[in-house]
């Protein structure tokens, strides 16, 4: 069960096998008889979505879900920012005064 079958190889037998011929056969093309030009039909009509007020109900949720997480992760990357920024400034300030103190003993 848990040995992979690897698949072997077929070996050449040095034997050539002509392809299969196939033999034509008589072709026959379907015209369409329209009684209207190609440019006057109309175009194919394709399915359209049908919107129930369910689904209308689930879209708006779920857009409005995908708005409350995009949100909230970019907030808390500002935040993150901000915590950083805060830090580095006040270790800026802590190093600084202890060199200035550090001028004013000798």
């Amino acid at each position: 069960m848990f040995k992979p079958k690897v698949p072997t190889m077929p070996q050449p037998t040095g034997l050539i096998t002509p392809p299969a011929v196939v033999e034509p056969t008589a072709v026959v093309q379907h015209i369409p008889q329209s009684s209207t030009p190609l440019a006057a039909q109309p175009p194919p009509t394709r399915p359209t979505v049908q919107l129930t007020p369910g689904s209308v109900l689930a879209l708006v949720g779920g857009g409005a879900a995908v708005v409350l997480v995009v949100g909230a992760v970019l907030v808390s990357m500002l935040l993150a920012v901000a915590i950083t920024g805060a830090s580095v400034a006040i270790c800026a300030l802590v190093i600084r005064s202890l060199i200035a103190s550090d001028n004013q003993h000798r």
